[in-house]
């Protein structure tokens, strides 16, 4: 039959784009970098990252058992280590931390009758997610709070219509890293409990959360009635999350967790980098929170004397391990000060910046992260970085 026929599609290979090119840059600039505040586990190479998986991975297990089939295996093996680290009754492994808080807001909508959850309005729900709570679970969110920190016990108390959960993100990663004091926290978690709300803790970060509020994990986390955490964040895992809470909660999650399609045949990859990740990075958290306000302060010193005008290092001192620094120049601007800086010099003290949501134009931040090469850092060496790094913004 006639027709015209299909071109051939092309051999030729796709050029690479402007942003992957200048993406490339960055990561080879800071790889080679011989001084870091961290070394993000997520710019290794493909073969770096297996050699150090395998590496590692009979120090947490037997690797002469069978490989996990459906969450059996060394997933609930580490479905087990979570509960004990949390104190909860039960934990579930979920692949990713969006659908694990999903399946645990909805739950609590169905056990509570109210699809209506109270959450900051930077929470990672609301920025990051595309909708999902309201798009796929059916869930409505509500703001008891807009300020730059997590809501009080007034707000809660006060605020002006019911809700069935609410959910605490700690730290509150988009405001900076922020946290309430302990006092605060258990009086939001009261507050909470006299409208006969359910609290639900969002701890991606939790793990680096102790240290401020003078409090081991399972005392934070029996604050609230469920709890999720993520393995590739702070502890350097390939991916992965945990839902941990009440038993039946969990024998619930796990039937919407495979409604979700997070029913995966085998996760060991992932089940072990958690487990490495627990066991080398989460010791060193106290460590990495104390050096970050020695970091932060010498920031603050090294802006101070200069030149280069107004600046902020948010919060100060820091919550967390992590924590923002705030320039008047464009993010490129900076960003390529960053990078000519690791290029240069070998020494990359901040890595890609990006412009102020709000605000006046020409505003921009950068997250800084403390790891295990930042401990090796002095106040005179991060005052020193500055100096560099001002310079190259000329």
């Amino acid at each position: 039959m006639g027709g015209q026929a299909r071109p051939e599609a092309s051999q030729e290979p796709r050029e690479e784009s402007r942003e992957e090119a200048q993406r490339a840059r960055r990561i080879k600039a800071w790889a080679a970098a011989e001084r870091v505040l961290i070394r993000p586990a997520m710019n290794l190479s493909l073969g770096e990252r297996l050699a150090e998986l395998a590496a590692a991975a009979g120090s947490v297990t037997d690797l002469g058992r069978p490989a996990d089939i459906y969450g059996d295996g060394v997933v609930a093996e580490l479905e087990e280590r979570i509960a004990g680290l949390l104190g909860t009754e039960d934990a579930a492994f979920f692949p990713t931390g969006t659908m694990a808080q999903q399946v645990a807001l909805r739950c609590w909508a169905g056990r509570t009758g109210n699809s209506t959850v109270a959450l900051h309005p930077l929470a990672h729900p609301e920025l990051h997610e595309r909708g999902a709570l309201e798009a796929v679970s059916g869930l409505r969110t509500v703001h008891p709070s807009y300020g730059p920190r997590l809501p009080t016990a007034r707000e809660i108390r006060d605020f002006d219509e019911p809700f069935g959960t609410l959910m605490l993100e700690l730290p509150l990663r988009d405001a900076g890293f922020v946290l309430p004091t302990w006092q605060e926290l258990e009086d939001v978690v009261a507050a909470a409990r006299e409208r006969d709300a359910v609290v639900h803790i969002d701890g991606a970060r939790l793990w680096e959360c102790a240290p401020h509020f003078g409090r081991e994990l399972p005392e934070i986390a029996a604050l609230a009635d469920s709890v999720y955490v993520s393995f590739y964040k702070t502890l350097g895992g390939i991916s992965g999350a945990a839902l941990a809470g009440p038993a039946s909660l969990i024998e619930e999650a796990r039937t919407w967790r495979h409604r979700y399609g997070g029913q995966l045949f085998q996760q060991f990859p992932a089940a072990l980098a958690a487990l490495i990740g627990l066991d080398r990075e989460l010791p060193l958290l106290p460590s990495y929170v104390a050096q970050a306000k020695v970091v932060a302060g010498a920031l603050d010193e090294g802006f101070s004397a200069s030149g280069a005008g107004w600046f902020r290092v948010h919060p100060e001192p820091p919550h967390t391990h992590q924590f923002q620094v705030w320039l008047p120049y464009g993010a490129d601007v900076l960003t390529e000060a960053a990078v000519r800086q690791a290029e240069e010099t070998g020494v990359s003290l901040f890595r890609k910046w990006y412009p102020a949501a709000a605000g006046p134009p020409g505003l921009s931040f950068t997250e800084v992260t403390v790891g295990r090469e930042g401990l090796e850092w002095t106040a005179g060496e991060v005052r020193s970085a500055v100096r560099e790094f001002v310079e190259r913004l000329a």
